[in-house]
């Protein structure tokens, strides 16, 4: 993995949107859809013939006997923005996650419906991606899955101020306790993948939450009924990757 390619990367969308607008447009509908993405540029040729892509279907699990999940949040600044491919939220300050002896600094977290992984072929009604990049650069993916149940708190405070409009933004007012936006139960499948969207590239340690968490029906239809669309990515072949839990 290619340091530059992947801060590039994160820079003008991230994980959810890590495509070069200014060079080839994409999307998931019509002409612009996934099963297009490696067709639009040169620069997205991963998305179609790499050999290590997200999402994926989460099955068949190595046991083993991995290493806790070490976060730490602090208050920081939250800012929501609509970039015409999900509802991202962007995050300052130095809320970390420990992993493989490196720190990880969280840079934003997004939403896509419905899931783009699935677990045992289940599809979640949402799905959110917390992006953690260390110092050199590398990402680590944390993934989080929402359920039709009771309204999630933290989720209204972001919707209360979810821009309709593709391009808006805005400051979160009632800052989000991240910590609490995650289940109890931090158990986790582990895997190696790639962003989900263009240009998919490869080398990113992919972090799947097994415990899930509640959204209202009304709250996953809201984001839904905003991006006007799906904004999944259907799995892509494991092609012999080790999935371990």
């Amino acid at each position: 993995m290619k340091r530059n390619v992947i801060i590039a990367a994160l820079m003008v969308t991230s994980l959810s949107c890590a495509a070069s607008e200014q060079t080839s447009h994409w999307g998931y509908e019509g002409q612009e859809n996934p099963e297009n993405w490696g067709k639009l540029s040169p620069d997205y040729s991963a998305c179609q013939k790499g050999k290590n892509q997200s999402p994926i279907n989460i099955d068949h699990v190595l046991k083993t006997e991995h290493e806790k999940l070490n976060f730490t949040f602090q208050p920081s600044k939250q800012e929501v923005i609509n970039n015409g491919h999900t509802i991202q939220v962007n995050i300052s300050g130095d809320n970390q996650l420990t992993l493989d002896d490196q720190s990880f600094i969280l840079q934003q977290f997004h939403f896509h419906t419905p899931s783009e992984n699935t677990i045992k072929d289940k599809r979640y009604p949402m799905e959110a991606h917390f992006v953690y990049q260390n110092k050199a650069g590398e990402l680590t993916v944390v993934a989080l899955m929402f359920n039709h149940g009771e309204v999630n708190r933290e989720l209204a405070k972001i919707w209360q101020q979810m821009p309709a409009q593709a391009g808006n933004k805005a400051i979160i007012e009632n800052t989000v306790d991240i910590r609490a936006l995650f289940p109890n139960n931090l158990d986790y499948y582990r895997f190696s993948g790639s962003l989900t969207t263009p240009p998919c590239t490869e080398g990113v340690r992919w972090i799947v939450l097994e415990q899930p968490v509640t959204a209202s029906e009304q709250q996953i239809e809201k984001f839904h009924s905003t991006m006007h669309h799906d904004n999944n990515r259907p799995v892509q072949p494991l092609n012999g990757r080790v999935i371990v839990d």
